[in-house]
């Protein structure tokens, strides 16, 4: 152990004393026999060996244990409000990703609907185009029919008097 400042002087100090405390206690139980307390000058001489140790222990032993506990308890609260700062920013950051997420899903939904209306639209031009379309060719194939229909008529017309004749000799079983 090194000791700097007050602890060197107060070790150079103890040792004469507390060498001269367990000399004078020796001396007062070398008689053998029963214990017999009787008090005298040794009373004071204990009463400052214990004041002297009391002090001693305080500085040696009782400080240095304090400040260990002082600074593990400083430690575990530091460890603690760097826990409950994780813990904080980890809400923090949950929710700013829930909330990410729920922006991005809104404007996932809005551009969904903006194309499915833009579809719609489309739908609806391409539809009409068909429609236009089908209505031309279908207008195209009425004259084309009618057309058809005045030629064969026409044709039918300038046979219908041999087919009348046909039939009213068949029904007849005679020229006509």
């Amino acid at each position: 152990m090194k000791f700097s400042g007050s602890g060197r002087r107060l070790w150079t100090a103890a040792i004469p004393c507390m060498t001269f405390l367990l000399l004078s206690t020796n001396a007062a139980f070398g008689s053998g026999g029963g214990v017999e307390v009787i008090p005298d000058k040794t009373i004071i001489v204990q009463i400052v060996n214990f004041i002297v140790l009391i002090f001693l222990l305080n500085i040696i032993l009782y400080k240095p244990i304090r400040s260990v506990l002082i600074q593990r308890q400083e430690k575990i609260n530091g460890l603690e409000q760097s826990i409950e700062s994780c813990t904080k920013d980890v809400v923090e950051k949950e929710d700013a990703f829930a909330a990410g997420i729920r922006e991005a899903r809104s404007k996932g939904v809005k551009e969904k609907e903006l194309l499915l209306a833009a579809a719609a639209e489309e739908e609806e031009k391409i539809i009409q185009e068909i429609n236009e379309k089908a209505q031309a060719n279908l207008s195209e194939i009425r004259k084309k029919i009618e057309k058809e229909a005045e030629g064969v008529r026409v044709s039918l017309s300038k046979e219908v008097s041999g087919f009348a004749d046909a039939i009213g000799q068949k029904i007849l079983g005679r020229a006509i």
